[in-house]
């Protein structure tokens, strides 16, 4: 039985995967994964399978596709149109793989919440963000904005697996400088009288 500490771990942990599968949606499963296998963090019992080295390569494969993915023009903005979904659905199944010891209705209200709505609000934003670059210049600058996304996700799950806490306020911090984008943004929009 986990104690509170190592439950509230857990959840730090999940909400830091959930927001790295906003940015790259394999790339922190592959993470999780290798950390399963090597046996530095433990799985939910129903998520064992993810630290199998059937997975790990799996895994593997897919995060390669999806980042080279990212740096082919137009390729990147259909992968977003993709993503977005699926990057709920993998949010959820980080948060469901990390925590545990809760009872079922608790575990799937945070993996729901917590963890897919975390992972689809960071990659609804990452998107945009996507579609304006390929608007504005064509899609030039799209290797740059796939290399942030692919660095802030390698960041953000390695600090997951590491120092979940700290993951979890930079997850704050990222919820804080989109608030005050949409604010300013809507504050610009706004029509003068």
């Amino acid at each position: 039985m986990m104690d509170s500490v190592d439950i509230l771990f857990s959840v730090f942990l999940g909400i830091g995967l959930a927001a790295a599968v906003g940015f790259r949606v394999f790339l922190p499963l592959l993470v999780l994964s290798l950390a399963g296998y090597f046996d530095y963090i433990p799985l939910n019992e129903n998520w064992m399978w993810a630290g199998s080295l059937t997975a790990v390569i799996t895994l593997s494969v897919a995060t390669l596709v999806e980042i080279f993915g990212y740096y082919i023009p137009w390729v990147d903005n259909v992968l977003d149109t993709i993503a977005v979904p699926l990057a709920a659905v993998a949010g959820t199944a980080v948060m469901m793989a990390t925590v545990s010891d809760l009872s079922p209705l608790v575990t799937w209200s945070l993996a729901i919440i917590a963890g897919g709505g975390t992972a689809a609000a960071i990659k609804g934003n990452t998107s945009a963000i996507r579609l304006t670059s390929s608007a504005t210049t064509g899609g030039l600058a799209n290797p740059v904005v796939a290399t942030a996304e692919t660095g802030t996700s390698v960041l953000m799950s390695l600090v997951s697996i590491i120092l979940a806490p700290l993951a979890f306020m930079l997850v704050l911090f990222i919820f804080y400088l989109m608030y005050k984008f949409y604010k300013k943004l809507r504050k610009k929009n706004t029509p003068r009288v």
